[in-house]
């Protein structure tokens, strides 16, 4: 028995008052004079005996009911034992580790050895489960004591490309504990990784009830040289040179010169001769090297392998194509706004962009499919057809830049972006000669390298209304000037001005030319797309929720990973093996995508026998001695009864109360 609030019997100070009441204070006569007593016949005072009893019962009870109080507000509760019932038999889980690492020459076949004998030594009343593990923990079917299931389960754990977390792992064990109903008996067979390592320790506490018993599959440090990373980039232009340089690592290493060669598509271009201390790194360049037209395969490879060869190689893609087409349709009488848009892009990238303008009337024959992005520069209409193509061309992926001007206001609505041209706003003699920028989003692409638009001058902007609009610039006076809306699946940036020198005097300052190329390069997509990826990664394949055009993804084995309606809804996949992924868009646009292994999976230092074994103390044992079933303790509460007692006390002690303070009437 205990007590959840002990510190309550402090009121038993209280029962000093019916001690008082009862038997300390004493009954005083008040003297009263009287002339003589001479005569009055003497006799002896009558006896109080029978009332005595009566005393002493009021005082019992009293005391009694002030004990129970007491008592009830301690907390008292009685604790009961009982055996586990059949449903708490012990759950032995074996968790098998498919991390990279554990591609090594007969690792698996050992942790597949191991996990059998455990198995084979399954008592009767014992259920099993097995698991693998890397960043995820997967359940290879449901407890059970078939041996012949679990041994099935075992041999099909094979190694993949995903890097190992235990305390992912420990997440799961907690919630496979606390559905397990009983003991949990965890045997984890893995080559403990030091880099398997959360950043803090307390993130390895095992949950309640489950007791960890480790398998290490090998000792020691292991020399290891890999391919850490390459730089190189992901879209080379029409010129098709590009310079490579690679990182080659040695992880417990002696001194060496490491060979390496670059291949593009199967085919060795050039090899390197590099310096690795020992336990260091040495940095390989390659090129300039010609790289063909289209999607590219390329790797960097460590020539002669080592005891891990699965690391010796790193995978990247490279594209080379020709120049992005851009389309920009102006006004006849408008010939400032192409040419400085076109000496912009010639002055960021020789190569990279093609510029092509058209005016209204020449838009007939013309499919916004075949640019890159479309500009509409102070444009008052367009042709109705272009128009309804333009914007399901943006809906499906498609970029437009929109420069509102005097031509474009008189139009009263923004293309695509949809909204309204409400006032403009002109700064003349009588007022500001100019408005300034205020605020810019340095953040967004286009903006981060154009020094912020200081000392642009805006001599006439018009105020735009859109709704859903991201707010990239604003001027003094707080008008938009630079927005970014979301149509469908691609993008539409509105200027709030124009691209001549006429309205503003942006095309004259630094920043016009890069604002201009981060602009086409954002709008184009040509920074979206990775050379490489760490396996595991995500790789968006729309820029905003919703539906949107379709885009097909192969995997390293050609085979589709998204079905026909994912196709069309799906915001990305994860790229969960090594090796090249496509993707091929409704627009005709094809992505080369690389995934590598995480070079942490390289290092094959392995925890301390130390901190495994604090590891193992952080459990909570749920069986003693000989796996035998555990005892429940649970704690029966007893202040409802308590008080319960003191309410009939309370009664009892009324009545007699009543009773001893009833006067009766005697005659006179």
């Amino acid at each position: 028995m205990g007590l959840l609030s002990p510190w309550f019997l402090a009121g038993l100070a209280a029962l000093a008052l019916p001690v008082y009441f009862h038997l300390l204070r004493k009954h005083k006569s008040t003297p009263v004079p009287f002339s003589s007593l001479m005569f009055f016949e003497r006799r002896q005072q009558s006896s109080i005996q029978h009332r005595r009893l009566q005393y002493l019962l009021l005082f019992s009870l009293r005391t009694l009911l002030l004990l129970l109080l007491v008592l009830a507000f301690a907390g008292p509760y009685l604790v009961t034992t009982q055996a586990a019932s059949s449903g708490g038999r012990r759950l032995i889980l074996v968790a098998i580790d498919n991390s990279f690492s554990m591609r090594r020459d007969g690792l698996m076949e050992e942790a597949r050895r191991q996990a059998r004998s455990i198995i084979g030594g399954l008592r009767p009343a014992d259920r099993a489960q097995v698991i693998s593990f890397n960043r995820q923990v997967s359940l290879l079917g449901d407890p059970t004591s078939d041996q012949a299931e679990l041994r099935a389960a075992i041999e099909s754990i094979r190694p993949g490309d995903s890097r190992s977390s235990l305390s992912d792992l420990v997440r799961a064990l907690g919630s496979m504990a606390r559905s397990a109903g009983g003991p949990v008996e965890v045997h984890i067979l893995s080559d403990f990784q030091k880099t398997s390592m959360p950043s803090g320790f307390a993130e390895l506490a095992l949950p309640a009830g489950v007791t960890l018993v480790p398998h290490p599959l090998e000792a020691g440090k292991i020399s290891n040289w890999a391919v850490e990373s390459v730089v190189a980039p992901a879209r080379v232009d029409d010129r098709g040179k590009a310079k490579i340089t690679a990182t080659v690592a040695g992880f417990h290493t002696e001194a060496a010169d490491i060979r390496a060669s670059l291949l593009i598509n199967g085919k060795v271009i050039e090899s390197k001769v590099g310096a690795v201390p020992a336990g260091g790194r040495a940095v390989l360049s390659f090129g300039p090297v010609d790289v063909p037209h289209g999607a590219n395969r390329c790797e960097v490879r460590i020539d002669g392998g080592d005891s891990f060869p699965a690391d010796d190689r790193f995978l990247f893609a490279m594209e080379r194509s020709d120049p992005v087409r851009i389309l920009l349709v102006h006004e006849g009488r408008d010939t400032r706004s192409p040419n400085y848009f076109r000496t912009a892009l010639e002055a960021a990238s020789e190569a990279t962009f093609r510029l092509e303008t058209r005016t209204p009337q020449e838009l007939s024959a013309v499919s916004p499919a075949s640019f890159g992005f479309v500009v509409l520069a102070n444009v008052s209409s367009l042709p109705k057809d272009f128009e309804g193509t333009l914007e399901r061309y943006v809906r499906e992926g498609g970029a437009l830049l929109v420069a509102v001007g005097p031509s474009a206001a008189a139009r009263g609505t923004i293309p695509v972006a949809g909204g309204a041209v409400q006032e403009s706003r002109y700064a003349s003699r009588q007022g500001e000669r100019f408005l300034l920028v205020d605020w810019v989003d340095g953040a967004h692409p286009s903006i981060e390298s154009a020094n912020r638009w200081e000392g642009i001058k805006f001599y006439q902007v018009f105020r735009t209304e859109i709704e859903g609009a991201r707010l990239l610039a604003r001027l003094s006076d707080q008008t938009p000037v630079f927005l970014e809306k979301p149509v469908g699946e691609g993008r539409v940036l509105v200027l709030a001005s124009t691209l001549d020198n006429i309205s503003n005097d942006f095309p004259l300052h630094a920043s016009f030319v890069p604002f201009v190329e981060k602009t086409a390069r954002y709008l184009t997509g040509l920074d979206e797309t990775p050379g490489s990826l760490t396996v595991d990664a995500f790789y968006p394949l729309r820029r905003v929720g919703g539906r949107g055009g379709v885009a097909e993804v192969f995997d390293p084995q050609g085979r589709r990973l998204l079905d026909l309606a994912e196709t069309t809804s799906a915001p990305g996949f994860i790229v969960a093996s090594e090796g090249f992924y496509e993707v091929r868009r409704s627009n005709g646009r094809r992505e080369l995508i690389a995934a590598n292994a995480d070079r942490r999976e390289s290092d094959f230092e392995m925890i301390a026998a130390e901190t495994l074994k604090l590891w193992q103390g952080t459990g909570e044992p749920s069986a003693q001695g000989g796996g035998a079933l555990p005892s429940q303790t649970r704690r029966r509460p007893l202040w409802w009864p308590v008080l319960l007692a003191a309410l009939l006390a309370a009664l009892a002690e009324s009545v007699v109360a009543a009773r001893y303070l009833t006067v009766s009437k005697e005659g006179a």
